[in-house]
């Protein structure tokens, strides 16, 4: 039997026992696992430095190793993340409508758990922290399947995890880690139908594409973030230099990152100077059109590739714009439909803005860098998706959870 199979087996198996499961055991779950994470915090880093020593000697970027490092800062983070997620409520059992019927039929909508959910994703190990939260909370078992860049971190997380979950009456076997690295099991993955109910790809283009392209498992897609911000001609300047650093700088490697800037000819005319010297005084190169050029001579010139491209970088591609309607038109063109953003104090053009953008989230004058689970309010994210079926934007508990119905008769026949 290969490793995929024994351990979505072991999965699903455990799935049952979690879709019944009392929010008070899974509560108690997570404290367990957020305090054990900060027992083990020296194995941990030294486990993740590791990979980043073996990271660097493979030549990984410095936006990769960013994605792959952890800190004593960030499994805070991820341990506060998972006690956050113990004081949001239930999802499970919830009655999300209610109706009778003439015949005095009571039909209810429930929550009820996905029950295996099967992760594929690249680098980032809070990931596996986060995802095995999510899926604990929601009642699902979870089959993590980490990059061989992050097999050290990913491979005592999961240890620290089944670890605790033997301290409570939820089953270990809840969270799995497949630590294969051959392709195959990825392939294995894609195609464990009856044994895995949802594939959650998160990682660059070609592992979502392929992940979309192979599955037979039904697919949670998530996207990558080519996301724009449009400083509009009304634009208040100190407040879009803000916006715009904030969006490149906080964290260039992660998906809700600017990677294009569209600013209006009337605005540039005044302030682009003056943004584009505080841009290279925080290390982002710019990659300009013409116009831009026109006004900042220190731009590099952008190619028609720039505009769709997701750094993942401190690179920024500027575009002057005429309008509104050219800067929409530009963001429909090349836009991943993750996270736009608008600067304005024109209220019609805000309102136009977030009316007929389409994205998973739309902006006026905030960061884009707010998409995300934690901001939103949902304590943790799976990810973020740009598709429309089922769930989009950041995912948190109520799009890790299906329905069913519980119809209520009294010998009522047909």
């Amino acid at each position: 039997m290969s490793d995929v199979r024994r351990k979505t087996e072991a999965a699903r198996t455990a799935s049952k026992r979690l879709a019944t499961a009392p929010a008070e055991e899974k509560n108690t779950a997570l404290e367990t696992i957020a305090r054990t994470l900060r027992e083990e915090q020296d194995s941990i880093l030294e486990c993740n430095s590791e990979d980043l020593r073996k990271g660097e000697e493979a030549g990984i970027s410095p936006a990769l190793a960013d994605r792959l490092k952890l800190t004593e800062t960030r499994l805070e983070e991820m341990a506060r993340g998972l006690e956050e997620l113990t004081r949001l409520p239930d999802p499970v059992g919830e009655v999300m409508e209610r109706t009778e019927r003439e015949n005095g039929l009571r039909i209810e909508k429930v929550r009820v758990p996905l029950g295996v959910i099967g992760m594929i994703y690249e680098a980032r190990p809070n990931v596996t922290v986060d995802a095995a939260g999510l899926a604990l909370k929601t009642g699902n078992a979870v089959v993590l399947r980490g990059s061989s860049s992050a097999y050290r971190s990913n491979a005592r997380l999961v240890e620290i995890i089944r670890k605790s979950l033997a301290l409570t009456p939820l089953p270990r076997d809840a969270v799995q880690l497949v630590e294969d690295p051959d392709r195959e099991a990825v392939r294995e993955m894609l195609h464990s139908n009856g044994r895995i109910d949802v594939i959650i790809p998160r990682g660059g283009a070609g592992l979502i594409q392929r992940v979309v392209r192979e599955s037979t498992v039904p697919v949670l897609e998530t996207g990558v973030g080519n996301c724009h911000i449009y400083v509009d001609r009304s634009a208040d300047p100190e407040m879009a230099g803000r916006i715009v650093l904030n969006g490149k700088t906080d964290r260039p490697a992660v998906c809700n990152a600017v990677e294009t800037l569209l600013i209006h000819r009337e605005w540039a005319d005044h302030h682009l100077h003056e943004l584009g010297e505080a841009l290279l005084t925080a290390g982002v190169e710019i990659r300009g059109c013409p116009r831009t050029r026109d006004r900042f001579s220190r731009a590099v010139p952008a190619h028609d590739t720039d505009w769709e491209k997701e750094y993942l970088d401190r690179i920024l591609a500027v575009r002057v714009v005429d309008s509104l309607n050219e800067a929409m038109e530009h963001i429909d063109r090349y836009g991943t439909r993750h996270s736009e953003a608008i600067v304005t104090e024109d209220a019609e053009a805000a309102r136009r803005f977030l009316q007929e953008v389409d994205a998973a989230a739309v902006y006026h004058n905030a960061s884009t860098r707010f998409t995300d689970g934690s901001q939103f309010g949902f304590g943790a994210e799976i990810g973020i998706s740009t598709q429309k079926l089922h769930a989009r934007g950041p995912m948190g508990l109520k799009e890790l959870t299906s329905c069913k119905y519980r119809v209520l008769g009294s010998g009522q026949v047909r």
